[in-house]
């Protein structure tokens, strides 16, 4: 009985071995794809939502997730998702908004023009800014404009405070910037270049 069980244990301890091996090769793939996505799209909560609805047993709870997704480089999504659980409404806001995302135009760390944009009641009016100013704005536009990309910009909230008609007034006034070279290649024009001015030291002496 006693080598019954010793063979019966090591079987079972080369059959958890190989269980351990096997494991971390499929779930190290896993990890590192999703590892992959997470670093080159970031994921923001902006706003979570809690709803009731009353039925004969009580209340039942319904819970809504704003998410914003991007890549840093001037890609986008918004998206709204809803689920009985928190988890699962962020999971499936973050999946419709990696389906839902589009390109803007900016320029450098900025954006290239003054741009005003309303949706419903919010409006929202976006400048660029110089290098080294930062994002100027409240925390649901900054994560619309940190997800794109944007790195300096001043920005102001004139209407509604509402974080879903915010973000969307601020996705559009983000796909409605247009860069010179666009507008210029959409007219059939040629960008001319200006030459820089000397600096005051290579002007020539005059007597």
């Amino acid at each position: 009985m006693a080598e019954i069980n010793k063979t019966e244990t090591e079987e079972q301890r080369a059959s958890r071995g190989r269980g351990r091996r096997a494991r971390p090769a499929a779930d190290g793939s896993e990890q590192t794809l999703e590892g992959g996505a997470s670093e080159e799209l970031v994921e923001k909560v902006v706003y979570i939502n809690r709803s009731a609805k009353v039925v004969k047993g009580g209340r039942r709870f319904n819970f809504s997730a704003l998410v914003v997704v991007g890549d840093n480089r001037g890609r986008v999504g918004v998206a709204l998702g809803k689920a009985g659980e928190v988890a699962d409404a962020i999971r499936r806001g973050g999946e419709l908004a990696r389906n839902r995302m589009v390109s803007v135009s900016l320029k450098d760390a900025t954006i290239p023009h003054q741009i005003f944009s309303e949706f419903d009641g919010a409006k929202i009016l976006l400048r660029p800014a110089s290098p080294g100013t930062g994002i100027i704005a409240g925390k649901t536009v900054r994560a619309v404009l940190e997800s794109a990309g944007v790195k300096d910009i001043l920005s102001k909230s004139l209407g509604s405070k509402n974080a879903a008609n915010v973000v969307k007034a601020t996705m559009k006034a983000l796909l409605s910037l247009r860069l010179r070279e666009d507008i210029y290649r959409g007219r059939g024009l040629e960008i001319r270049k200006v030459p820089t001015p000397p600096t005051p030291g290579t002007l020539p002496a005059t007597v």
